[in-house]
């Protein structure tokens, strides 16, 4: 009889975990709800990997084939296509490439009795635990179509967010690049050049310029010094991040940040309330929702919040009083999620916050890169203006002193 490992909550709301016994996870999970636990995870010893929870899917798949592939199978699901039959349209619809042969095994899996849901979910690599819970959910209810067409709107939704900020973060990635690779041509090319002239003169150089002069020398002799922290700074920052405590303060100090922080936050915020209200509106038990949230949450400031949350809610307690106790969510969303609480369409709400936190961060995204643009332009300007009057002022008082 195989073994599933499991993470429960108990009467008391403490979080318990341990192995059982049982033919089946269903089997499972009725055992463990039989001795007064709350499930959260059950997963079977030696079967797949641990599954991530995320909702990018980017490990070799792009988000765009995955929500068309979801896109697909739900409009079969709906015309009551026999799902073996879907999935081996699918797989002769895609190019050879790593999700063909990923919807090859799916098929095969499928072929031998299992569920759509355990056919996924034994390709953590491609389906996520936050796309696999909500295929089981879907077939658990029988609205498996519905499910899967919310899941490809959300995905299509995420790559548009996804490609905004790409599409806004060139323009200054740009700037910087052009503008750097112009300041270091100054001053290992030109200045050199130029300087002989001053050095001839024996003259008094201004400030500016002697600033300039020893900056150029610096370059020149010693370029191999921000080279080598450049290329330091990349391990040491990997070997950082691996520590919880760091990544704690670093997702803490995203948030603090003067403009940015702010759009952090509502992306994070739209995150949060469209992935749970995605979650409850298709079927998925509110502690199960609420786990896997907080998992996709990728600011561990929340992340860590969350967990209390969840606590809370298994004690019996609401969601919005528990969400209230930080300034990490505004009045704004806890509000809604009490009223969606209290109406019995709390998953309609978070969608509702979701979708006006990530306007609210599409706007201000809008502004700052308006300012952004002539900002990195006057910036450039005026670097390249103080290395032009570094040169101009010393040629100046020649010509005075010739006269």
């Amino acid at each position: 009889m195989p073994t599933f490992r499991y993470k429960a909550y108990s009467a008391t709301g403490s979080s318990v975990s341990g192995s059982v016994e049982a033919e089946s996870e269903r089997q499972a999970v009725v055992l463990l709800k039989g001795k007064g636990l709350l499930p959260r995870e059950v997963v079977e010893e030696g079967g797949a990997k641990d599954r991530t929870s995320s909702f990018s899917f980017r490990r070799g798949v792009s988000t765009d084939e995955l929500s068309l592939f979801t896109r697909r199978l739900a409009t079969l699901v709906a015309s009551s296509v026999p799902l073996f039959e879907a999935m081996g349209s699918l797989c002769e619809q895609e190019e050879s490439g790593l999700l063909r042969q990923t919807l090859v095994r799916v098929k095969e899996r499928i072929a031998e009795g299992a569920a759509l849901s355990r056919a996924l979910a034994a390709e953590p690599d491609i389906f996520g635990e936050s796309y696999v819970s909500m295929v089981a959910a879907g077939e658990a209810g029988g609205a498996l179509d519905a499910v899967l067409e919310r899941l490809a709107d959300f995905l299509e939704e995420q790559e548009q967010v996804r490609s905004k900020v790409t599409s806004a973060l060139i323009y200054p990635l740009l700037m910087v690049v052009v503008g750097g690779g112009v300041m270091l041509f100054l001053l290992t090319v030109v200045i050199p050049r130029i300087v002989t002239i001053f050095e001839d003169s024996k003259a008094a150089l201004p400030l500016i310029t002697v600033i300039l002069i020893k900056v150029s020398h610096f370059f020149q002799g010693y370029w191999w010094i921000p080279l080598s922290l450049a290329v330091a700074s990349v391990p040491l920052y990997r070997s950082a991040m691996k520590r919880d405590d760091m990544r704690l303060k670093r997702d803490g100090l995203l948030l603090r940040l003067p403009l940015a922080g702010g759009m952090v936050q509502r992306l994070i915020l739209s995150r949060f309330a469209r992935v749970l209200g995605l979650l409850l509106s298709s079927g998925v038990p509110i502690m199960r929702a609420l786990e896997i949230t907080g998992e996709v949450m990728v600011n561990r400031v929340y992340r860590t919040f969350l967990r209390g949350v969840m606590e809370d809610v298994a004690q019996g307690g609401s969601l919005s009083a528990s969400l209230k106790k930080s300034p990490l969510f505004p009045p704004l969303l806890v509000h809604l999620t009490g009223v969606g609480e209290k109406s019995g369409n709390l998953e309609e709400m978070l969608v509702k916050a979701g979708v006006a936190y990530e306007r609210e961060f599409t706007a201000r995204l809008t502004r700052l890169m308006g300012l952004m643009e002539p900002l990195m332009v006057l910036a450039m300007g005026l670097a390249v203006g103080i290395v032009v009057l570094a040169v101009l002022l010393p040629i100046f008082e020649l010509n005075q002193l010739i006269k």
